[in-house]
């Protein structure tokens, strides 16, 4: 039997790319499930935080952020984040950035190591992006990561004491070592079977491409 690929994604909860190269991954190892020799894949979320600094409870909207946090003009964010807005409804997501609440992201990364301890990274890291993207959710404070942690069907007051506790926050630190050690400047960031690295949210026929390749090594190997 031939081992898994595994797929490690920094990336940023607070990252409008990063949803879609989430998605655009998924998608594009959707297209690979019919091929008659299927690549059985392991994806892994790693913390990355783009603004470390971002207060909890920010007093603005994204504009405001990316105006102020950036040094951007007004109009060139509205621009941006129209872009943004368009290449994630290709994707098949509805940004909502005139709801979205910014924050800090450190908590919810730590959640989603909690969330891969109990075998459900992939249900946590999809309900926090999509509350933050299109639902407007706060993803910053404990009590709301608790009640996200519910609805992606952990358990809420184990989710409570790992956040309160910050027993997961020295392995956020280790992914961002990491990150740091790979030379990783920006997420979305891909690296597959531990020697392709990825940058950007690639279109989903790129995923599926790389994804077949190294499966073909892989069963190359094998046979040799």
């Amino acid at each position: 039997m031939t081992e898994r690929i595994k797929i490690d994604v920094w990336s940023d909860i607070a990252c409008p790319w990063c949803y879609i190269g989430k998605r655009n991954l998924e998608n594009g190892l959707a297209t690979t499930a019919s091929d008659e020799d299927a690549p059985e894949v392991e994806i892994t979320y790693h913390s990355f935080e783009l603004s470390p600094d971002t207060p909890v409870d920010f007093a603005g909207d994204e504009l405001d952020f990316l105006e102020g946090h950036k040094g951007m003009p007004r109009e060139r964010v509205r621009e941006l984040l129209d872009n943004v807005t368009a290449v994630a409804a290709n994707a098949g997501l509805e940004y909502r950035f005139d709801i979205l609440q910014h924050t800090n992201t450190v908590k919810a990364h730590e959640l989603l190591h909690f969330a891969k301890e109990q075998g459900a990274q992939q249900a946590m890291a999809e309900r926090l992006m999509a509350a933050y993207f299109t639902e407007g959710r706060h993803v910053g404070r404990i009590d709301d990561l608790v009640a996200l942690a519910a609805e992606a069907g952990l358990d809420a007051d184990a989710a409570r004491e790992a956040l309160e506790s910050g027993r997961h926050l020295p392995d956020v630190r280790a992914d961002q070592a990491q990150a740091q050690a790979y030379g990783i400047q920006g997420v979305p960031f891909f690296v597959i079977d531990g020697k392709y690295g990825v940058s950007g949210a690639q279109p989903a026929e790129a995923f599926a491409q790389i994804t077949r390749q190294v499966w073909a090594e892989r069963r190359g190997e094998q046979s040799a």
